[in-house]
């Protein structure tokens, strides 16, 4: 697709959903053997406009996501580049033995995309809300995790993981209206983090969503003369290790930030890296702690679990020891 501010604008409104339907489009036109397959979701995907032009491309598996992923497998075993797509809690959960069996364990190479993952539909409960899919596939041997961080990201990502060899899973955070974390193009590689910004106290390694509050964090720390570095760790797993021990050896206080639920997600990898490094400087995991809340709008729910950039910051405030 061609990068350009107007594009990188467009993407940023239309949301990360949207921009799924868009970057298929594009791909469709170059990718000779791409198959996209949904449960009943090509609008909420942004798949029509795909749907109609690509009819040969393009399979509905109506809300049968555990069949999705068997006929996914199929496909990947004759050839097919296969992207599959439907809500993140349907994409991963619902569908997790299918995944470790077909994808994992058989190794067929699929590219998942869970939409609107985290909080995103909290007005539907959790049901709908997706905090425990990076836990959960985590634990798969042979599958990738991204979780991009504003909607530009999300088109690199699936650029970038139908050349993988192995299945990635594409976590998508947020909705319409995106914050821009990156206004321009740049360089995105599966596994290698990137820095945003420089500071010599604590670094902060953010994913998907929680990137730009976190830069925004940084900014509110720095008016307490608090120094941040803050890096996209777009890439869960595998996890940029180098990036890690560098924080460990030049941070007073490492810091996590994610829409996800605390335990099994970018602050437990971070952590299972971070105690094989003798003397490493503490670790603040922010993101929603281990309990289902009410539901409620996508607002409403980033402050009650105080992932706003100024409860972040407050967060960090609180725990650091200068």
């Amino acid at each position: 697709m061609e990068i350009n501010q107007k594009n990188i604008k467009m993407w940023s409104v239309i949301g990360p959903r949207a921009t799924v339907g868009l970057t298929a489009l594009d791909l469709a036109k170059k990718v000779e053997n791409l198959m996209v397959l949904t449960c009943d979701v090509s609008t909420s995907a942004g798949l029509d406009r795909y749907r109609k032009t690509f009819p040969n491309k393009y399979l509905d598996l109506g809300i049968a996501e555990q069949n999705m992923i068997g006929v996914a497998a199929g496909l990947a075993s004759e050839g097919y580049n296969v992207v599959t797509t439907t809500f993140a809690p349907f994409q991963t959960i619902r569908c997790c033995e299918q995944i470790k069996v077909n994808v994992g364990y058989m190794k067929q190479k699929i590219c998942m995309v869970g939409i609107a993952s985290g909080l995103a539909l909290g007005t539907l409960g959790y049901t709908h809300c997706c905090i425990e899919d990076v836990g959960i596939l985590r634990s798969i041997p042979g599958i990738t995790i991204i979780s991009p961080a504003d909607s530009f990201e999300t088109v690199k990502a699936l650029e970038a993981s139908l050349k993988q060899k192995n299945s990635v899973y594409i976590r998508l955070t947020g909705a319409s209206n995106n914050p821009m974390v990156y206004d321009k193009d740049y360089n995105f590689e599966i596994g290698k983090s990137i820095k945003l910004s420089e500071g010599k106290d604590i670094t902060i390694f953010s994913t998907g969503s929680m990137v730009y509050n976190s830069l925004q964090a940084a900014k509110k720390l720095k008016e307490k003369n608090i120094s941040s570095t803050v890096i996209n760790m777009h890439t869960i797993k595998p996890l940029d290790i180098k990036a890690v021990e560098e924080a460990c050896s030049s941070s007073k206080m490492i810091v996590s930030v994610e829409e996800h639920n605390v335990i099994g997600g970018l602050g437990s990898a971070i952590s299972e890296q971070k105690s094989k490094i003798s003397n490493s400087p503490k670790l603040l995991s922010i993101g929603i702690e281990d309990y289902y809340s009410k539901g409620g709008s996508y607002k409403f729910l980033l402050e009650k679990h105080s992932l706003t950039s100024d409860k972040i910051a407050l967060n960090i405030l609180n725990n650091y020891n200068r």
